[in-house]
């Protein structure tokens, strides 16, 4: 008998690591063998789910709304998104124009499922969230990346874009505010951006899952400014609703349809109950969101001195969504080995800046979805680490 094939597809092969989740599984490893772990690496609200968000799913599932729903979702979810969209940022979305997924990573495979052919390009920043590029070369598609600094806000260049675009450009990933960077964009970045992707014919696909966690003004959509866009958003981060599992996409009309045959392909639909949350989420819990708002940005007032005062820089300071990301490179080169020795030898957690791409290399990303007593245990702890271990 032939031996049993161990070939694995080169698609799966070829696709990078989510190296935080491995340091997330090690954290928890290192907890279950009763060490005390300082949780800083990953974007999970340390708060609960707003009761309201959670009554509403029990009331929903004791009613029988455990079935499944259209694929693009309740129409009543669908026009509170809709609804949402013109009362914080004063834009018309209908909300036919709206598909409702099991969180923004499915509703990425929808965006770029739909909007790409083999060989086509999708910009994206470096650093950036990896599943961007990872989504995009999954589909056959060629991530550019396009260098953004620390010292100048982790903004684009806008020459660095327009050099950047060619003939199978197909859009533009943005994301404000930004993870890992915290950083949010200037309504005149948005625009510039808009500006080219309409001077060029391409598209703009804005991740806006952080609006909401912005603490210098008012979250900016992408829809403000041009209706070349796609917009990604969801449940997770603002309302504390990471494990839910809920998001939603607004597409241009001509691709709601091939956005929907996705969906019903590979996810059917979003969960019937969490579905009627989430129009709970979005009609009840905007005072629960505001209260919460004021709690992470008492934590980033905390967090970005004390970080420095331990020897890290962050160039600039960052302004949405949980997170610093701080340049570590006086403390070695190398962020992942850095992350791998703070955890085995101060049991503090981090994400290794090269999780986000080259430019990423040398930083740490540290995430503020934790208390203040353990974000000031984990400060001491790096601290006493750095003078002991540090190269600088």
């Amino acid at each position: 008998m032939e031996p049993i094939s161990q070939h694995v597809s080169k698609r799966a092969d070829a696709i990078r690591p989510f190296v935080v989740m491995d340091v997330v599984a090690r954290a928890k490893q290192l907890a279950s063998e009763g060490n005390d772990v300082v949780r800083l690496e990953i974007g999970d609200p340390d708060l609960p789910t707003p009761a309201v968000i959670t009554r509403a799913a029990e009331d929903a599932m004791e009613q029988g709304d455990t079935g499944y729903t259209q694929s693009a979702g309740l129409p009543t979810l669908r026009q509170a998104i809709s609804d949402h969209y013109d009362s914080s940022y004063g834009v018309t979305v209908d909300p036919e124009d709206i598909v409702v997924s099991q969180g923004t990573s499915p509703a990425m495979l929808l965006v770029f499922g739909a909007l790409l052919d083999p060989g086509d390009e999708v910009i994206v920043s470096d650093p950036c969230y990896p599943a961007y590029p990872n989504y995009v070369n999954f589909l056959g598609g060629v991530p550019v990346p396009v260098r953004v600094r620390a010292e100048e806000g982790f903004r684009f260049r806008p020459q660095e874009v327009r050099a950047a675009i060619t003939p199978r450009t197909r859009a533009i990933m943005v994301n404000s505010p930004c993870n890992p960077t915290g950083t949010v964009l200037p309504a005149e970045d948005l625009v510039e951006l808009a500006a080219i992707a309409e001077e060029h014919g391409i598209w703009i696909v804005s991740d806006e899952i952080y609006h909401g966690l912005d603490f210098s003004g008012r979250s900016r959509s992408i829809l403000e400014f041009t209706d070349r866009a796609f917009v990604l958003n969801g449940f997770s981060k603002v309302y504390a609703m990471t494990g839910w599992r809920l998001g939603y996409l607004i597409a241009p009309r001509p691709f709601v349809r091939p956005c929907e045959k996705i969906q019903q392909n590979f996810f059917l639909c979003a969960n019937h109950f969490v579905q009627v949350a989430g129009t709970v989420a979005l009609t009840h819990a905007q005072a629960e969101v505001t209260r919460m708002r004021e709690i992470y940005d008492e934590r980033r007032r905390y967090l970005v001195p004390a970080l420095r005062g331990i020897g890290l820089h962050v160039a600039c300071e960052p302004t949405g969504a949980f997170y610093v990301f701080a340049d570590a490179r006086e403390w070695g080169p190398d962020s992942l080995e850095l992350s791998r020795r703070i955890l085995e030898e101060a049991f503090v957690s981090a994400a290794p800046g090269i999780d986000f791409g080259p430019g990423g290399e040398g930083f740490l990303r540290f995430s503020y979805a934790t208390s203040l007593e353990r974000l000031a245990e984990g400060v001491s702890r790096l601290g006493a680490w750095s003078r002991e271990h540090a190269r600088g």
